[in-house]
Parts: structure tokens; C-alpha cells; sequence
């Protein structure tokens, strides 16, 4: 009986909404938007927070990333002729951290420096890395062709280099990739191996890696370039001497990292006079990170929600004036028996079919404006489930609360007055 009541209500409903098709048009374009809004900014929230956490999670829950800074005072004095600036970690921090934290793995001691890589007539300016195997299982960068370095090349001081995608695409273009003979700073080295680099499009997450990087054995890179680095620059000599650029630590479990990392802060304190290092905590990162995307998500979608009522807002007035335009409709359907829930019923109808409708269209835009947005500006974004249930629901809560007054309203008026309006 309340089934076939329902669908008698949603008949007239419809039909209702049929005889004035502008207007519940227009009276549509409102939940359309929102909800359409609301689908598209979460989308582009989500897209950028998922870019920003994947990234931090290859960078690897159980790693800690020491990099090499230049005090403030070492950047002002470097700039004096014949001035030499000494900073940055040293060969003895990475042995006292392995040494010293029961909870630490294993280190990767990393030394870089800028150098021109030259094949024929090709030239690219290259950021020489040199390093131990274990980079490469803490820095996971799927190997493309070859191999990367081994313990083999470190125990022989082999002239052996990994060069990136990007750099084998704009030196070995056109030839054989593997075994190809490479100068790298007036040094030879063989090719052995290509790996995918980092896009340099990191945004705010520092990756230990670069586009440019070519890698060589750690003995190598102290043998051939030692420890001291000149480059003239706007006819200033800069020299500095910088032992480890980097320090990658791979702690055992998430649960030591915080900890550890603290430890190697103070430890690193009680040997450095200044503060020429930085820590990098990838599993702090990613925890900020995501309370960030909680905060982005509420406030994009709170924004968005703003649309949802401005159309709930413009069902609640032509629902009012639906109301005044049939009082004396309703004073028939009352004096003929019509209970007041049927009354309300029948408005509630209306108003769901407008929010519905509404709805369903801007999911239908709100999944393809995401779309365009990534073809176009090359912006990643996600359109999740829960986004689509999200507005949804809420276009039809709009319209059943912004219903609700109308349909009271018109459930309440004296039959005797209606019947008397004109």
C-alpha cells in the first residue's frame, strides 16, 4: 500500500515538474554544480596528495636521509677570492651511525659532485654520484638495461658508471647502450647499467636522487676527483671541500625510526661545531603529509559544499513558490480527503526528483571535469568512490531538508482558505 502511495506521489511529482520544465531546469543547474564542484575539487585534492605521499613512501618508511648543507656564514665567506668552505658530513659520521644504533641496518654513504659527461660530440652536464650497491636497494629505481653497481666494482675500483634514462636518451642517443666508453670529467668509465631517474618534478619532497645522476664506486669518486671542489663562477674562484654529500640510514621497523633518527641528530651535534647537515624523516613526512591531505580534503570539500547550498537554497524557493501556486490544488486534494502526510509526501517527491536528477547529471560532471583537468595541465587527479557516494548523498539530504519547510507549509494551509484562493 505505502509502495503504491509512493509511486502515486512520484507520478504527480513528475508531472508537476513536466509542466514547468525551465524552471526545473534552472532550479536543477544549482545541485548540478555542486555536487559536480564538489566531485572535481576532491578529485584534484586527492590527485595531489596521492603524487605527494607515493613519493615519500618510495623514498622509504624505514629510511632516515642525511644531506649535506652549507652554513649561512660558510655561504657568505665562500665568496671571498681564494676562500675555501669546509662542511657537510663526514666518512666518520657514516661509520659511528652504523656503528653506534643497535636498531640501525645498514648506511649508504653518498658523494656527488657536478661534472660534464661527454660521448663524441654529445655533452651533458652530469651529477656524478659516487656510491656503494646498496643505494640501489634503498633508492629503488627500476633497472631499464645492464646492471648497477656490484660489491665486485667497489672491492676493484672498477671505471664502471650507471647512468639514468634520462641521461643514456641524451648521451648514448642512437648507439649501442651497454659497454659504451664515457668521459666523465677527463676520466673514462664504461657503461654498465641504466636505470629510471627521478623526475625533477618533485615538488616539496627532496628525492636523494636527480635526472642527471650518472653512478660510479664510492673509492672511485675519492680517488679520481678527491674531496675538494673549485668552479669559477661570475669570475669568483668557489672552492669547497666536502667529504659525504649524502647519508642514507635503513633503520629495522617505522617504530625506531623517529628515535633513531633523534639520536643521530645529537650524536651529529656533539661533532659538528655548525650545523652543516640536514635530517630527512620520509616516515614523519608522510605522516604530516597525510594529516595535510585531511585538512586539504575538509577544506576543498567544505568549499564545494557551499555550491550544494546555494542549490538547495533555489529548490527551498521554487518549492515555496510551487506552494503558492497550487493552494488551491491543495485545498481540493484536503477537502477531498488528502492526509497531511500525503500533502508533504508528494513535495518531498518533487524535491527528491530535482535533487536526484541535479545530482546524477553532476556526477556525470564532476567525473568528466577531472578528466579534462588532467589532459590538460597534466595534473594528476583521483575521482575515489566514496567522493561519488559523498555528493551524491549530501544533494539528496539538501533536498530533503530544503523540502521539508515547502512541503510543512503546504501540508498546513486551512482547505477552506485554499479553496477560496484564486
Amino acid at each position: 500500500m505505502r509502495q503504491l502511495r509512493f509511486l502515486r506521489n512520484a507520478q504527480l511529482g513528475l508531472k508537476n515538474l513536466l509542466l514547468h520544465k525551465l524552471r526545473s531546469l534552472l532550479t536543477t543547474l544549482g545541485v548540478m554544480f555542486g555536487v559536480g564542484s564538489v566531485i572535481a575539487m576532491l578529485a584534484v585534492g586527492e590527485g595531489a596528495s596521492r603524487q605527494v605521499l607515493d613519493q615519500i613512501r618510495r623514498l622509504g618508511s624505514n629510511n632516515i636521509m642525511l644531506y649535506a648543507q652549507k652554513p649561512p656564514d660558510e655561504a657568505a665567506s665562500s665568496s671571498n677570492a681564494g676562500a675555501m668552505s669546509i662542511y657537510g658530513l663526514l666518512y666518520e659520521d657514516e661509520r659511528r651511525i652504523r656503528e653506534t644504533f643497535a636498531t640501525v641496518l645498514r648506511t649508504v654513504p653518498a658523494k656527488a659532485m657536478r661534472k660534464e659527461g661527454r660521448l663524441g660530440e654529445l655533452t651533458l652536464d652530469l651529477r656524478l654520484v659516487g656510491t656503494t650497491p646498496d643505494w640501489f636497494d634503498l633508492v629503488r629505481r627500476p633497472i631499464l638495461a645492464g646492471r648497477p653497481l656490484l660489491d665486485a666494482d667497489v672491492a676493484g675500483r672498477g671505471s664502471v658508471v650507471v647512468l639514468t634514462e634520462y641521461g643514456a636518451r641524451r648521451l648514448l642517443a642512437g648507439r649501442h647502450t651497454i659497454g659504451q666508453p664515457l668521459q666523465i670529467g677527463g676520466n673514462a668509465f664504461e657503461v654498465i647499467g641504466i636505470i629510471q631517474g627521478e623526475s625533477s618534478e618533485g615538488g616539496d619532497v627532496q628525492t636523494p636522487d636527480e635526472q642527471t645522476d650518472a653512478y660510479i664506486p664510492l673509492p672511485v669518486a675519492r680517488e679520481r676527483f678527491g674531496d675538494i671542489f673549485s668552479e669559477r663562477r661570475s669570475g669568483t674562484m668557489i672552492r669547497e671541500s666536502v667529504e659525504l654529500h649524502q647519508i642514507l640510514v635503513e633503520v629495522r621497523g617505522t617504530g625506531d625510526v623517529e628515535a633513531t633518527a633523534a639520536g643521530i641528530e645529537t650524536m651529529l651535534a656533539q661533532f659538528h661545531k655548525k650545523t652543516d647537515y640536514r635530517i630527512s624523516v620520509p616516515f614523519a613526512l608522510l605522516r604530516q603529509a597525510e594529516a595535510t591531505k585531511r585538512t586539504f580534503t575538509v577544506v576543498l570539500g567544505t568549499i564545494a559544499g557551499i555550491s550544494l547550498l546555494v542549490g538547495g537554497i533555489g529548490i527551498m524557493n521554487i518549492m515555496l513558490a510551487s506552494v503558492t501556486e497550487r493552494t488551491r490544488e491543495i485545498g481540493i486534494r484536503r477537502a477531498v480527503g488528502a492526509k497531511r502526510r500525503q500533502i508533504i509526501g508528494q513535495f518531498l517527491v518533487e524535491t527528491l526528483v530535482l535533487s536526484l536528477v541535479g545530482g546524477l547529471v553532476g556526477t556525470g560532471l564532476g567525473m568528466a571535469i577531472p578528466k579534462a583537468i588532467s589532459r590538460f595541465t597534466d595534473m594528476p587527479t583521483v575521482v575515489t568512490a566514496w567522493s561519488l557516494v559523498l555528493a551524491v548523498g549530501i544533494s539528496m539530504g539538501v533536498g530533503v531538508v530544503f523540502g521539508l519547510y515547502p512541503a510543512y507549509r503546504a501540508a498546513h494551509l486551512d482547505p477552506i482558505e485554499a479553496l477560496r484562493h484564486e
